[in-house]
């Protein structure tokens, strides 16, 4: 614990059992929880949607007036608060902005005003912050939703006598989503847009949020070492290595950690029996019970497991036709998941092809989703890139052998069969090709039938394996005091 408690508000779109769509919701959950047992004065501020959790709890604190200065309407809008075990959760409600059905979009479709309605929320935060006197040492920002912050500090409020000494951090949890809006949505920045728009046009005359946060913010985080080091190459950065490259001396990569307390098999109490590495035998009942649930036949073949979103990023174009391949071995393939149309019908065209062997269950629910962790041999992530995943360290928990692409994340948390075969609990493949990910499931598949003991072993082995937050929160605090040392003359 540091001497003094840093005073952080952690800005996020979502967390995790409140409002969630992704992993960021559970980065903004465990992370601010872990830092407040840590000592650190941590509050986390985030839209109060309509979907919110826990929605009838929440405490009126403000009513408040955002004050455009343009000829936009000024906004009124309420600050309520919910504790989030011992941490306070300041909501900003604006019934415009935030009373919809989801969060960010409509089935496939974005909110045609999402910059517009974050642009918002970024500037409310300053006034909400001031009118609750919390007067922050550390923004914490998060994706391009909050990554507006960094810019606004320094450009608006950097000699504000209550923000003079503020730094941010911004942290990022997936680069491929930019957050790129035409000008005419950023309105309430007054005039400091066109001063945004010499800074980062992005053609076309649009603005694109994460480049704001990367130019502007006091340090920046990927949430692993080798996503972080992606980040500094063309191929690996999204379209933005010359502005990761500009800021490298202030990127660093720091692990997500895994919140075990609900990914535990000992304690899991959506599967229908527990088990540890010191006994194994509940493995096999889940096993019984994800085939039933699915309707598979309970042979004894190997099971497959995937639950994802059903995306591109997920590498399902690698994955769909090494199936095609791998279905004529004596194998059970379970995926789970919703997302992009063209992906669900090419799995639902398979599944016809194979409906003895492949089970497509087109939905999500997160008891199935503990079921196949639990139930399956292997869990497949064939990620065209994971800036960190959770999906791999559940796995291991389980014993449930990861099969993974070599990128971000998923390379600092899987040890390879093949490089480490005395520390492996996985699989890893590199190159993003069909024939590779084919070749890495054959082998898995033959571990398995002809090394069953090397298996054993391997996953006894991942189910000891542990990615805590408290290893990662002595490093955030290090980024914090790298960031107040910043000198304010020294801006980017």
């Amino acid at each position: 614990m540091t001497a003094h408690p840093v005073k952080i508000l952690f800005l996020a779109s979502e967390v995790e059992s409140l409002a969630k769509t992704g992993g960021l919701a559970d980065v903004a959950k465990a992370l601010p929880l872990a830092l407040k047992e840590h000592g650190q004065d941590v509050r986390i501020i985030m839209p109060f949607y309509k979907t919110i959790n826990r929605h009838d709890e929440a405490e009126k604190l403000l009513d408040l007036c955002l004050h455009t200065g343009n000829d936009c309407q000024d906004i009124d809008y309420a600050v309520y608060q919910l504790m989030l075990e011992d941490v306070p959760v300041y909501l900003i409600q604006q019934h415009n902005y935030f009373e919809r059905d989801q969060l960010y979009s409509e089935g496939e479709f974005a909110y045609d005003d999402n910059g517009e309605r974050f642009t918002f929320f970024s500037r409310a935060i300053f006034q909400v912050t001031e009118a609750l006197g919390f007067k922050p040492d550390i923004f914490h920002c998060n994706d391009w939703h909050t990554a507006l912050v960094p810019y606004l500090l320094k450009q608006k409020y950097g000699h504000h006598p209550f923000f003079c000494n503020s730094k941010s951090v911004l942290s990022i949890h997936n680069a491929a989503f930019q957050g790129i809006f035409e000008k005419h949505q950023f309105q309430l920045l007054e005039d400091l847009a066109d001063g945004l728009v010499d800074q980062i046009l992005d053609g076309y005359n649009c603005i694109n949020l994460l480049k704001a946060g990367i130019r502007f913010a006091d340090k920046i985080n990927a949430v692993s070492p080798t996503y972080a080091e992606e980040l500094l190459t063309r191929l690996g950065s999204h379209g933005l290595c010359d502005y990761f490259q500009q800021r490298s001396s202030d990127l660093v990569g720091i692990l997500n950690g895994c919140e075990y307390s609900d990914w535990d098999p000992a304690t899991d109490r959506f599967i229908p029996a527990n088990y540890s590495s010191s006994d194994l035998s509940g493995k096999s009942v889940c096993r019984q019970a994800l085939q039933v649930k699915t309707d598979l036949a309970q042979l004894d073949v190997p099971i497959f497991g995937m639950v994802c979103r059903l995306t591109e990023q997920k590498g399902f174009y690698l994955l769909l036709p090494a199936l095609e391949q791998f279905l004529r071995h004596r194998v059970q393939v379970i995926i789970v998941g919703t997302g992009d149309s063209g992906i669900v019908a090419e799995l639902e065209a398979l599944q016809q092809k194979w409906p003895d062997k492949l089970r497509f269950i087109h939905a999500y629910s997160n008891e199935l989703a503990h079921l196949v962790e639990a139930g399956a041999d292997f869990f497949l992530m064939p990620s065209l890139f994971e800036p960190c995943g959770l999906n791999q360290m559940y796995s291991l928990a389980y014993g449930t052998l990861p099969i993974v692409r070599g990128v971000g994340g998923l390379k600092d948390t899987v040890n390879d069969y093949d490089e480490q075969p005395e520390q492996a609990t996985g699989h890893i493949f590199y190159d993003p090709e069909p024939a590779d990910l084919l070749n890495i499931l054959r082998r898995a598949l033959l571990l398995y039938l002809e090394h069953p003991e090397e298996f054993q072993a391997m996953r006894h082995r991942a189910m000891l394996s542990r990615f805590n937050w408290q290893q990662s929160v002595w490093q955030y605090e290090a980024l914090y005091n790298d960031a107040l040392n910043v000198n304010p003359i020294q801006q980017p």
